[in-house]
């Protein structure tokens, strides 16, 4: 643009330099006279008038400098300038990002009235910008509250079934289980052997499990409505790190255990620390039985939060979620797919909450948070 600038004020110079010499004629017949009366006596006029024609070309090459250096300032200053300004927000524009500091400069009256046009045109659309960022966030958080409560939905509908299908598998089993407890505290009572009645301890024990497993299947389809009272989450986690130490899939793991003192929630331990004991055995597996799980209560936001965070390779993308789902495992044969989910529920039942993330040091971290006392 500057280059047409110089051309368009190079040939305004031109032609004014060509008008100014034409109308000053009479000024160069005075030139000529007062060369005449300052030339020697005696020099001949064609001396003269090749002096002066000497000067001539000087004077009009300094004229055409200056109008043509004089022309560009004013066509720079009143033409060149506001369109450079004009281009600009057009092609901010047409990039669809308006500068809100670019002003429009000063210039004639129809580059300013084009100028305060675009202008206008680049508030408008920066305000639409700004109205079209609010309403795209306002729906990108309606679709995760969507996307949220359609995946409680599914697990409830799930967890429901599973209950349903639990209520069945109780009646069956639990009598017979109930007659297997039966005769095992007949049998300790008559056990010959020490050796004999610590193995049938042992079976009496390992049958109570299968029961408690069979009555949290349950309790997924019926939950809970008495209120739970307070609990010392510290101590139900120092509790559950003690149970699962002599798992073997926490033999080569170490638990570290950064407990803020004064935790209370509104929960109930047995439901607690069956949560906490299966993240805790998840933790383990998911680092293959070596490595360091870190355990750490605290207050936050009303909350009592636990967190078990492991230091394995964490949770695949395609994995998350679906994590909570009901009978969904990656362990293949040897995972049933229900510890997540009846975790999920029983921190429900309570009023708390279960969520999992990855971490970015590595490693994935489960966060149990129930109402705090």
């Amino acid at each position: 643009m500057k280059w047409r600038i110089a051309s368009v004020a190079f040939l305004l110079a031109s032609l004014c330099t060509g008008l100014s010499w034409l109308s000053l004629q009479p000024v160069l017949i005075r030139l000529l006279e007062l060369g005449r009366r300052l030339a020697r006596p005696g020099t001949p006029d064609a001396e003269v008038l090749s002096q002066v024609r000497g000067f001539l070309p000087l004077a009009l090459g300094l004229d055409l400098v200056a109008l043509t250096l004089l022309a560009y300032g004013i066509l720079y200053l009143t033409v060149g300038r506001p369109l450079r300004s004009a281009e600009e927000m057009v092609e901010q524009l047409g990039r669809l990002e308006p500068d809100p500091h670019l002003s429009p400069t000063q210039g004639g009256p129809l580059l300013s009235r084009m100028q305060r046009a675009l202008q206008r045109l680049a508030d408008a659309l920066r305000q639409e910008q700004s109205l079209t960022r609010s309403q795209m966030e306002s729906l990108r958080e309606a679709n995760m509250r969507l996307t949220r409560a359609q995946t409680e939905l599914v697990t409830s509908e799930r967890l429901a079934t599973v209950g349903r299908l639990a209520a069945g598998v109780a009646h069956e089993v639990g009598n017979p289980l109930a007659g297997i407890l039966g005769y095992l505290s007949l049998a300790r009572m008559k056990a010959p052997s020490a050796e004999l009645k610590d193995y049938l301890e042992r079976i009496d024990h390992e049958v109570q499990r299968i029961d408690r497993i069979v009555r949290g299947l349950l309790d997924l389809g019926r939950p809970e409505t008495a209120s739970p009272g307070p609990v010392d989450v510290g101590s139900v986690v120092e509790t559950c790190v003690r149970l699962v130490r002599a798992a073997p899939e926490l033999a080569g793991v170490s638990v570290e255990l950064s407990l803020e003192p004064g935790v209370l929630a509104r929960a109930e331990p047995g439901p607690l620390s069956q949560i906490l004991i299966n993240l805790l055995l998840n933790a383990a597996q998911a680092m293959g039985g070596q490595g360091r799980v870190s355990v750490t209560t605290r207050l936050e936001e009303g909350e009592a939060r636990v967190m078990v965070r492991d230091h394995g390779p964490g949770i695949p993308p395609d994995v998350m979620p679906r994590l909570f789902e009901p009978f969904f495992t990656t362990k293949g044969r040897q995972g049933t797919g229900l510890g997540l989910a009846v975790s999920l529920r029983l921190a429900q039942v309570m009023g708390g909450r279960l969520g999992a993330e990855n971490l970015p040091e590595g490693g994935a971290r489960f966060t149990v948070a129930l109402p705090a006392v």
